[in-house]
Parts: C-alpha cells; structure tokens; sequence
C-alpha cells in the first residue's frame, strides 16, 4: 500500500478498508471460505510509516518501492500516493507481476493512462480504480430508483460539489497545499472529472460531449509551512455534460463555494414521472402524483415550503463504508478470477473526460468525447 501516509491513503483505505476487513477476519466468499489480507505500508517517511505500524500492528513496512515488490508474498499493489509518481510506480508493479488497484486518477493523461492499460494487459494481472462514489448509500439508492423506472424518461441532470478550502493566512487550509499547483499534478478537472466520468456512466450512461469552464477562483494560498504562493492550478470548474439518451448533465465543482445543500454533494435527477436529490448518503423524491403546481407573483413572497415536499427514501439495507466494499468486490473478484468492472480502462475514459474539458476551457467551446478518445 503506497501512499498511505496521506489523508484519504490513511483513512479510507488503510484503517476503514483493509484494517478492518483484516480485523473482521476477511472478505467471505459464497462457499464460506474468507480471504485474508495483511498490509504492507509504503511510503517517503520512514518515521510516519514506523509510527503507522506500531499503532495498528502491521508488521512489515518501507521506503523501498522496489524491494516491496519483489516480496512474492505480496500479490497486489495499491497506489494513493501523488499523480505524478503514479504512472512510474504502476508500471514496476506490474513488471513484478503484481496486481494493481488505484486510485484515480491513473495517470496524468489518456496517453499515459493507455500505457498502463497496455502494460496490464500483456502482463496478464487484474485491475482495478477506485469508484466510491457508487458505493455509497445516497447513489446505491438513487441507482435502485433508475433501475425500478421511478423517473421515467430521465431529462436532467444537476449536480453542485464543493466546499469552501481556507487560504492558509487565517485559517489553516484543509487540504494539501500541492492541490493548488499544476506543476505538482493539482487541478480540480483532473482531481473530480475522474469522478464524474463514472457516476455519469454508472448511474446515467456514457458522456459524448462536454463544455466547460475551469477557472482559479483564489489566485493565491499558503502552504503547510505559513509560506504564500501562487496558485497554478484550477480550483474550480463549470461543466455541462452531454449523454447517451439526451441527458443533460450540469455539475458545478468548487473549492471557493460555501455550502448551502444538505450534503457535499448532491445530483439533482430530473425525470418525466418523477425527480430526485441525491447526496452521499440521503436520497429525497418527489413523483409526478405528487409534484405541487406553484404560481409565481412576482409582487409577493412565495408562501410554500419546496424542500418539505420531497420524501425521503428509507433505508431498507445497512450500507458500509464505500471504499471498503468495492475493495471487498476487488479482492473477490480478483479470487474468482474474473474481471474487475471497473479497470483501467475506466480510469483512461475518466481522463478522456478530464482532457475534453481542458480542451474545452482552453478554446471555448464544446468538445466531443471521440476527438479525445484513446
């Protein structure tokens, strides 16, 4: 596990996801039998990797990529390290005969995203790219209202992600400083289009068009050392999505956005029989039957309450973490032998996605998916 001294490396894939399927005593198959896993920590700081170990019982862990990965003992490689080192340290893992699983995105572009996929192909190993977000209560049950035909025709998508980041002058910021510098791999097109692409995809269908506007709201931050700099790199980005079906999709993606919605980030889902608002975790309705017909006068206020007339969807299942149950589907699907649904291949469409957009703020104008495809 490389990159595991960072913030998401730490919480959701080490502690939330392998410790815990480690302390539960392992993933359970069909036939009763439970596949173990025991992790191998990598990293640049010998000091934080030494500290990890001993506060969670992990018994081997390294500075050295290369002698982690003749160990034959370790059958897969996991990266969440920086975006830029990625590329480099994937194709070692799969020279070693490992398999890999990721998070996104692989690369730094389609090209070197194809690189990859090549590589794993010849090698013969399994692949497979974080894709949480369809793990997650909120997006598990809007995808049980697609599948039941709840929204009929579906018509619209919008979605509103973000949070306010703080500068670092008064407030210390809450994400790394390297986020804000393109020259470090930072961007918020490349970080959240990856994103997108596959909630498009998995919940909507296929993006074939997208215009869009990335911009530098906050020009200049302050690193974790007090020290002001210069941000490079789009800290917000304005996109509309076109897809399969003629959907259209808008999200809107933002670290300089005060949040006023219920979650982080929520989709709006418009259909002809019905609408819904999901979030992360909750998902609210409102059915044709019971759709109200507001008037607007624009001499007084409105006196209806909108948000009290959706419904809230129950939760009729108890729903995990979402990194840890797709790393549960990985590891299983890797025992069976079968193809993991979403490989490298699908982190290469979500930096066709990324370097679309670019391509599309860079000159102003909507680009198709096949002017960028591998």
């Amino acid at each position: 596990m490389n990159g595991v001294t960072g913030r998401m490396g730490y919480r959701q894939h080490l502690v939330r996801s392998i410790l815990a399927i480690r302390d539960d005593g392992g993933v359970e198959l069909p036939n009763g039998d439970r596949i173990q896993v025991e992790p191998v920590l990598l990293g640049r700081n010998a000091e934080k990797l030494a500290e990890l170990a001993r506060r969670h019982d992990i018994a081997e862990y390294g500075t050295d990529l290369e002698a982690a990965l003749a160990d034959e003992s370790a059958t897969i490689y996991f990266d969440a390290a920086t975006t830029q080192a990625r590329k480099g340290a994937i194709l070692s893992a799969i020279a070693a005969g490992k398999h890999i699983y990721t998070e996104k995105p692989i690369a730094e572009s389609v090209a070197d995203g194809m690189d990859l996929v090549r590589a794993a192909e010849e090698a013969g190993v399994t692949t497979g790219v974080v894709h949480d977000k369809l793990y997650l209560p909120g997006l598990l049950k809007l995808r049980s209202l697609i599948d039941s035909g709840f929204f009929g025709r579906i018509l619209s998508v919008r979605g509103e992600f973000g949070y306010w980041v703080f500068e670092g002058d008064l407030t210390p910021t809450q994400r790394p400083s390297w986020n804000y510098r393109a020259e470090d791999g930072g961007g918020m097109v490349l970080d959240m289009f990856c994103h997108w692409n596959y909630v498009m995809e998995g919940l909507f269908g296929a993006v074939e068009a997208v215009t869009a506007k990335a911009v530098t709201h906050i020009p200049q931050r302050w690193d974790e050392n007090g020290e002001p700099f210069q941000a490079t790199a789009d800290d917000a980005a304005y996109g509309i999505f076109e897809l399969e079906g003629d959907i259209i999709a808008q999200v809107n993606s933002s670290w300089a956005v005060r949040v006023d919605r219920k979650e982080l980030v929520e989709f709006q889902v418009d259909g002809t029989h019905g609408s819904a608002v999901a979030g992360l975790f909750g998902c609210r309705v409102q059915p044709r039957v019971v759709t109200p017909r507001p008037v607007w006068n624009p001499d007084l206020p409105t006196d209806q309450d909108f948000r009290s007339q959706w419904t809230e969807v129950p939760d009729t299942q108890e729903h995990g973490n979402g990194f840890r149950a797709q790393w549960e589907r990985f590891l299983i699907d890797l025992h069976e032998g079968r193809k993991h649904p979403y490989d490298f291949a699908s982190g290469v469409r979500g930096l066709e996605l990324v370097e679309a957009g670019l391509l599309s703020s860079a000159e102003g104008r909507r680009v198709p998916i096949t002017e960028v495809r591998a």
